[in-house]
């Protein structure tokens, strides 16, 4: 079986001299018509490719992607500092063998520890430790001092980010709103 071939993503500064979506936009509308939900499109996913970069980067002297960080904040918000594999999956809205590659990272680690759930006999708890509670806190001391890698927006500017988005969270069924 061969190794599946995966692109490089560019998240650096590429200074170039045009905005490439806006470029992008303009030559779709002379092929294919509108172009502004492509151009909104392509730059949320830009977007996301910057920003989860520069979390990672903030991250990394945690020894922690921004993946692995999210889980164990969902860890420290629980009452128990405990929860189950399935439903750290729900909560991040992610597939359940995310969920597992990510807590087996975090146990490595020595962040959490897995337990068997007393409520469920086949079921499997992730359970915060206290070195993963200190390192959650650390962690999120530089994010915050970063201003999670958004310091070009301000507060308003962010509420109104977002509602946008939620506009189209509600649309995909995340939830009822």
């Amino acid at each position: 079986m061969r190794p599946r071939y995966r692109s490089p993503v560019v998240t650096g500064q590429l200074n170039l001299p045009f905005d490439p979506i806006e470029r992008a936009a303009e030559t779709w509308r002379v092929h294919f018509g509108p172009s502004s939900a492509m151009a909104a499109v392509t730059s949320i996913m830009r977007a996301h490719q910057i920003l989860l970069s520069q979390l990672d980067t903030l991250l990394k002297p945690h020894d922690l992607t921004f993946a692995r960080y999210e889980a164990l904040v969902l860890l420290t918000f629980s009452k128990t500092g405990a929860l189950p594999l399935s439903k750290i999956g729900e909560r991040l809205m992610v597939h359940p063998t995310s969920v597992t590659n990510t807590v087996s990272r975090l146990e490595r680690a020595g962040l959490v520890r897995r337990m068997p759930n007393p409520r469920d006999g086949r079921g499997v708890l992730a359970e915060i430790t206290e070195r993963g509670r200190e390192t959650v806190h650390r962690a999120t001391a530089d994010l915050m001092a970063a201003d999670f890698a958004m310091p070009m927006y301000d507060e308003a500017r962010l509420e109104q980010m977002f509602d946008l988005f939620r506009t189209l969270r509600v649309a995909a069924g995340d939830f009822q709103y």
